[in-house]
Formats: structure tokens, sequence, C-alpha cells
């Protein structure tokens, strides 16, 4: 029997790193798993990694940068399986790249705002009104890092500091329904978007310095996988979890402490 037995779950940028590892142990945990990104193929892969076949899987196409398609996997989740139970907001990343701030990139700012801050807010609120009428729900954001401290781009740690007031408002705000608002907060993680062969080309060094700084800034010096995240995620998701509430945690090996 699994810690999400019956439970409905939607996660966006599921197609991979740590959307894809959470759409998996969920899965093994006993939940329907609908999960969104842009790229078909990296869902087809998520739904094939955890297991899932049609009863249990769906996959939607959809981009988290325009307010229309952020809400698209919620209302797909509701006309196949009729309910919401747990949403993960996992999409995020850097929009335009790391500019300097004397730059005056006003999109690249802007994007970043929109990709990693806005589309949670849009997402949400598609989930909101269903998870009220059944007095349940689980909002799990994915923070950073840089949702506590400094380390990214002004957008981007701009934005991650917002998921914190984002999540711990709405906490208060949905408390009275029966749901309950965290945002989980990964360091260096090593997924996809982490590459430090492009880090390295970027500062003149080799990928194995960039590895080795990235590591020398958590306590357990090393960089943690996805999957490490999905224990915490779990919790959070679970019965287990109904305690905790409007909290920012962090599984991250220490990072900057």
């Amino acid at each position: 029997m699994g810690q999400l037995d019956g439970r409905v779950a939607v996660i966006t940028g599921g197609g991979r790193g740590i959307g894809q590892a959470i759409a998996i142990r969920y899965a093994a945990e006993g939940a329907t798993v609908v999960v969104s990104s842009r790229t078909s193929a990296d869902l087809d892969g998520t739904l094939a990694a955890a297991g899932l076949d049609d009863n249990r899987g769906l996959a939607v196409v959809a981009d988290s940068m325009d307010r229309v398609e952020a809400g698209r996997p919620v209302h797909a989740a509701l006309e196949r399986f009729g309910r919401v139970d747990i949403l993960v907001n996992n999409v995020g990343g850097s929009a335009g790249g790391n500019p300097d701030p004397f730059s005056g990139n006003h999109a690249a700012f802007e994007q970043t705002i929109v990709l990693c801050l806005t589309s949670a807010w849009w997402t949400t609120s598609a989930a909101l009104p269903a998870m009220r009428d059944r007095r349940f729900g689980r909002i799990i954001s994915i923070g950073s890092g840089a949702s506590k401290m400094t380390g990214g781009s002004i957008g981007y740690t701009a934005a991650k500091h917002g998921l914190v007031g984002f999540t711990k408002e709405l906490a208060r705000a949905a408390a009275q329904y029966g749901i309950n608002v965290n945002l989980l907060c990964p360091g260096w993680t090593k997924t996809s978007l982490l590459d430090f062969e492009v880090i390295a080309r970027r500062r003149g060094t080799t990928a194995a310095e960039e590895e080795a700084r990235a590591s020398a800034e958590n306590l357990q010096q090393r960089v943690l996988a996805a999957e490490e995240l999905t224990g915490m995620a779990t919790l959070l998701a679970g019965d287990d979890g109904r305690g905790i509430t409007g909290q920012v945690i962090s599984v991250d090996g220490g990072y900057k402490v």
C-alpha cells in the first residue's frame, strides 16, 4: 500500500529532472499522475519510466509561459480523472540566461519572473476551486537555494524569493479548506538544466572545477540527485504531512548554511 493511493497528482515540468523524479516516486506510491511540459517525447518517457498506462497516467503538452496553457494539465486531470489532489509547480529556470543587471535586459527579467513565479499562480488558480470543493489539497512549489539567499540572476532570485511569499500567503488563505501549501527548495541538483560544461565555458574554467565549486557550497560537499527530493515531496503530499503547511523546506545537502 502506497502513501498516495487513490490520489491524483499534477506535476508541471514533469518531463525531466526533478519533475520526472517526483512523478516516478508518486506513481510508485500509488498516485495517478498527470505530467506536463512543452515536449511530448519527454512526457512519454516519464510515463514509461513510471510504469503508468492510460488508467493512471496522462501526458499534457503545455507551455507554462502562456496563461491559458498553464492551466491545461489541471483541466485535463479534472476531465479525465475527476479531481486534483496534489499539484507540484515544478516549472522553472532562467529565461534568457543570467544577464548582467546593468544591461537593462527587461525581457530576460520579465520572462524569468513569469516562468518561475507567475506560471505557478496560473496553474494553482486552476486547481484551487476543485480542491476547495473537495476540502482537500496539497500544493507544492519547487523553489531553490535562491529562494532564501543570492545565487542566480536578478530575475531568478526575485522570482524564487517571490515563491516564499506566494506559499505563505496562499497557505494562510487555503488552510480553512483543508489545502496545504509548501515550498520545497533544492540546492545544486543533477538535472538536464545543470550543465557544468556550459558554466565552465562561460567562466573560462573546466567542468570539473565548476562541479567542485558547486559541491563546496553545501555541507555534504556534493551535488544531489533529483531522486533525493522525492521523499520530502511525498511526505508533503501524503497524510503524514497533514500538519505541514506554509513552510519553506530545503533538501539541499546543507546549501550555504
